[in-house]
């Protein structure tokens, strides 16, 4: 076996204060932050003068970890459609478990966030829901129904 975990994922936002307020109101919490520079982040990234600021945020259950990262240096780069569809290449979502997903919406919702589509049952097993997050990022929502 060659991975051990999955650590987390990151999501580069324009507004990390808008993106705390996001993820706490989905019921993460913030587990630390930091300004990250220096040659090392450099050249993993392969830009150089990077400067950023990090939010490590943590789900309830302790195992899951998403990184709101806000670029200080150099400036973002923009992306075409800047907020892309459900079937645009590349990473279509981050998804979490929730206890209802209709709670979890207005929440979201007193936030800023829209839903995608609309709050769909698959069979008799879950209600699941895309709502358009942080930096125009597709969070998706499951609340188990069994």
């Amino acid at each position: 076996m060659t991975i051990k975990r999955l650590d987390h994922v990151s999501v580069v936002v324009d507004d990390l204060a808008d993106a705390i307020e996001f993820f706490t109101a989905l019921g993460m919490t913030v587990e630390g932050q930091a300004p990250i520079e220096g040659p090392w982040v450099d050249r993993i990234n392969g830009i150089e003068g990077i400067q950023v600021d990090i939010v490590m945020m943590r789900t309830p259950d302790g195992h899951g970890r998403l990184e709101l990262t806000k670029f200080r240096n150099p400036k973002l780069v923009e992306i075409e459609p800047a907020i892309a569809p459900p079937n645009a290449r590349g990473l279509r979502s981050v998804m979490f478990t929730v206890e209802s997903v209709d709670d979890t919406v207005a929440r979201l919702r007193a936030s800023g966030a829209e839903l995608v589509g609309e709050i769909a049952q698959y069979e008799d097993k879950y209600r699941l829901c895309y709502m358009r997050g942080p930096a125009g990022i597709i969070v998706s929502l499951a609340e188990e129904l069994f």
